[in-house]
């Protein structure tokens, strides 16, 4: 099973993954053979890339949760944030907003227990997701990123909790950012950017407010924005200035929001996305974590077509554990007819890295 954008989907491809509407129901089941009339449909719903089952890539790809359980949770963030600016004065201190912290955080050990029974803690799959769905369907995948990340950390328990629980709501504080400069597709002029960055004021004080959270959770509204070398924002806080919780959502925000496509902006390359964390180690990101990261991550899950620097074309056969960029590819094609159908492992080869993901042989 292998990820594709949608303008590369052909008809009579069979789609690896179920697709669900906006609304958690199910619009397309894995193993469907795709028809050019439901293609364009799930073009017609925002929705960017697809898996897909073919030759190459027929081995399944699990989710680190169980698919309803990710549905449930956008569901329940969905709900939350849609009725949170809406709630009066007299609201926020009474059960209708209690309601929704209690289900936030029911959901958060739900996805806890999720993710510690699952025999693997590795990232190797990308989250589908309706750009009409986005903000929520993002919370919930930066939740379940952060928290392998704190189980590779060794977190107690209590710290997963409140870990998760800040994950879920580190951008509730755009339900107060007008919508027009959430849903904009053009580049945002340098006065939407300062509307933009508000968010984390605007949902830290928001939740300030709420005496039913750990203050270990709001901080990571506040902070997750930071950076450690003091140039991020709301207030260019520094190194051991930012709470270790608020570390870790900022690294996992940044690989999800990158490795995600927008209408106006194509996604990123795991692979690549995983440079650009290490890359501004110690500057943007944690130095330390970054590194814990890079340890948990598959960019290049089994059966990704890639080119390699030799202009060989490849398919992964498998991902070595701390070697992520440097996997075990099968030769498809190439100018020597020997090193065809030959395995190779790139951490020997040294002098062949993959330079391209492509969509066809």
């Amino acid at each position: 099973m292998r990820l594709i954008p949608i303008e590369c989907v052909k008809p009579n491809t069979v789609i690896g993954k179920t697709l669900y509407d906006s609304d958690g129901r199910v619009l397309v089941r894995a193993g469907m053979v795709l028809s050019e009339r439901i293609i364009f449909k799930i073009k017609d719903l925002n929705i960017l890339s697809i898996y897909i089952i073919d030759e190459f890539s027929s081995d399944e790809i699990e989710d680190i949760i169980k698919p309803e359980l990710r549905q449930k949770a956008i569901l329940t963030i969905k709900e939350a944030f849609s009725n949170i600016n809406r709630l009066t004065v007299a609201d926020k201190f009474s059960k209708k907003e209690s309601v929704y912290f209690n289900n936030i955080e029911s959901m958060a050990e739900d996805l806890i227990e999720n993710v510690l029974n699952n025999k693997s803690v590795l990232l190797s799959l990308i989250d589908i997701r309706s750009m009409d769905n986005y903000i929520y369907s993002h919370s919930v995948n930066v939740a379940v990123i952060s928290l392998v990340l704190g189980i590779a950390l060794k977190l107690p328990k209590r710290q997963l909790q409140y870990l998760c629980i800040g994950a879920l709501l580190h951008d509730v504080g755009k339900t107060f950012i007008p919508k027009e400069i959430l849903m904009k597709e053009e580049e945002l002029t340098d006065k939407e950017v300062t509307i933009l960055d508000q968010h984390p004021i605007l949902g830290y004080k928001y939740l300030s407010d709420s005496y039913n959270l750990s203050a270990n959770s709001k901080i990571i509204t506040l902070q997750h924005h930071e950076r450690p070398d003091g140039l991020g924002y709301p207030n260019k806080l520094a190194n051991d200035e930012i709470n270790t919780l608020s570390k870790i959502v900022s690294i996992a925000n940044a690989y999800d929001s990158l490795s995600t496509g927008r209408p106006n902006k194509r996604a990123m390359f795991p692979s690549d996305v995983l440079e650009y964390l290490m890359s501004n180690a110690g500057k943007k990101f944690d130095y330390e974590i970054v590194n814990i990261f890079c340890k948990i991550v598959i960019p290049f899950s089994k059966g990704t077509l890639v080119d390699l620097s030799n202009g060989d074309i490849a398919v992964v056969q498998e991902t070595i554990p701390n070697f992520p960029l440097r996997p075990i590819v099968k030769i498809l094609k190439s100018s020597r007819p020997d090193r065809v159908n030959t395995e190779i492992n790139l951490i020997s080869e040294t002098s062949v890295v993959i330079s391209n993901i492509r969509y066809e042989l």
